[in-house]
């Protein structure tokens, strides 16, 4: 187009020709100059002669009556002919439930969901959802598809230290037995070196769960007439009752306060936390190396007086070594044995591990790494671990536990998969019922009573991490295995 004062190129023509005297009829160059016009008229309204019509599906992902789609959370993508909005509430609906969350952009619909392994499901947007640009509304849509079928695990049959004791092998064969097939109740020591927790909910159900976890915690206290871990006699009793044993290392290191004998295992700059430098585990003639090895041959030396009692121990430490580092931008580590990042944290564990098994002869431990969000990175390695471990915390939806189970089936096929710590999550019945088969559960001990058995605060029922009403669920369960249900595995 042109404005009003431009120059007409149809006039300039014109005069041109008429310069040259050439032959042509006024009707002619008429004609070009109205063609011009109703050109230049008729572009204003592009919508005039088009036929308004509704938005129409024209793709899916999934298609409609697909087969072997992924699991766990993901999105569904739909996509229009033509740029559309939601209305809201949008009703839609998956398998006949509201979906997580659904949204547009431009032409495409996506919708946010949890798929479960093996499942046919049907995706339900209502008519009258889904807005055009003229005001239209699309038609229902249905896609039905099908999610692939969950991974058959293949548990591997030997135990990562050589010549394992015969314990240690009933044990580890009777996880493998029973994995999938039944759920073993567990607790953990209140701080250190006892059984408080399996006391308090034998209290209130009638019945000790089957495994405890103990703490190396106060190692650098021991021995000392408040902790001891030379006296084994409630890990014998526990042990001699069919009750497995477990064991973790808080590891504590001087503290940046340096008063006395100040410690933690906590990272950071705090004075009440360490900055103690992992990364020197690849420095044999540094400080930090020299301490490592000795508190690693202290603790070896408690853990044999446990073999030389022919007790197999459930071995977790160095747990949640990449703390939040993989969950966020900013994430870091918890634990100054994970600050250094993946490559010092699996030095250390190797070193342990070797320094356990060939020097100090420790055949009965099975070895458990505690795995974090998106750490495979910090995987120590087939040959340095028998079971994945798997802490969660504040997690009251099964879908969102089931999503971390089968992750982790899919990451380690030949690994038996536990929920090594636990917290104010799901109760076990409806964890079990959708899909996460843990070989074992262990809430983590309370804060807020005494360890004093006698005392009435012993019966509160006010627990965070489980309360009665957890354990009640769990233990009521015929999955749920407790220790008087245990076989005799010595």
């Amino acid at each position: 187009m042109y404005n009003e004062g431009d120059i007409n190129p149809l006039h300039l023509i014109y005069k041109q020709m008429m310069h040259k005297k050439d032959l042509i009829e006024w009707s002619t160059i008429s004609l070009l100059l109205f063609l011009q016009l109703f050109s230049c008229s008729s572009g204003n309204n592009p919508d005039d002669n088009v036929e308004k019509k509704a938005p129409e599906l024209v793709f899916s992902s999934p298609t409609n009556g697909a087969t072997n789609w992924v699991t766990g959370e993901t999105t569904l993508s739909l996509r229009f002919n033509q740029d559309i909005t939601l209305t809201l509430p949008h009703n839609i609906t998956l398998n006949g439930n509201d979906v997580i969350s659904a949204s547009t952009s431009g032409k495409e619909l996506k919708v946010n969901v949890n798929l479960k392994p093996g499942t046919i499901y049907s995706l339900t947007i209502p008519a009258g959802k889904v807005k055009g640009i003229y005001g239209l509304y699309a038609s229902v849509v249905n896609i039905s598809f099908k999610t692939e079928g969950k991974k058959e695990q293949v548990i591997k049959t030997n135990l990562v230290v050589p010549n394992p004791t015969k314990e240690v092998k009933n044990v580890y064969i009777f996880f493998r037995d029973n994995y999938g097939k039944t759920l073993i109740s567990g607790t953990m020591a209140n701080v250190s070196w006892n059984i408080n927790e399996a006391e308090w909910v034998y209290k209130h159900t009638g019945k000790y769960p089957a495994l405890n976890c103990f703490d190396f915690i106060f190692h650098h206290y021991s021995p000392n007439s408040w902790i001891d871990y030379n006296n084994t006699e409630i890990v014998e009793n526990w042990w001699n009752n069919n009750g497995l044993v477990a064991a973790m290392w808080h590891w504590n290191v001087p503290a940046n306060s340096g008063i006395g004998d100040a410690a933690s295992f906590y990272y950071g700059p705090e004075p009440e936390k360490t900055l103690f430098d992992v990364s020197k585990i690849s420095d044999t003639n540094s400080t930090e190396y020299k301490l490592m090895i000795k508190d690693i041959d202290e603790v070896a030396g408690y853990l044999k007086l446990l073999k030389n009692k022919n007790i197999p121990v459930i071995w977790r430490p160095l747990h949640e070594a990449a703390g939040n580092t993989n969950s966020y931008p900013g994430g870091t580590a918890w634990f100054w044995w994970g600050a250094k990042g993946a490559g010092p944290f699996k030095a250390l564990w190797k070193l342990m591990y070797e320094r356990m098994t060939n020097i100090h002869q420790l055949n009965n431990l099975i070895w458990v790494w505690t795995t974090e969000n998106n750490d495979p990175d910090w995987y120590p390695g087939d040959e340095y671990v028998d079971i994945i471990g798997r802490d969660i915390y504040n997690k009251t939806a099964t879908s969102q536990i089931l999503t971390e189970f089968d992750k982790l089936v899919e990451k380690y096929p030949d690994k038996i998969i536990t929920l090594s710590e636990c917290g104010n999550v799901a109760n076990i019945t409806d964890q079990w019922n959708s899909g996460s088969k843990w070989s074992w559960f262990m809430p983590w001990y309370d804060f807020d009573r005494t360890v004093n058995t006698s005392s009435s605060a012993f019966l509160e029922t006010s627990h965070v991490h489980a309360n009665i009403d957890w354990w009640k669920n769990a233990l009521n369960n015929p999955i749920v295995l407790t220790r008087d249900e245990m076989p005799n595995l010595k």
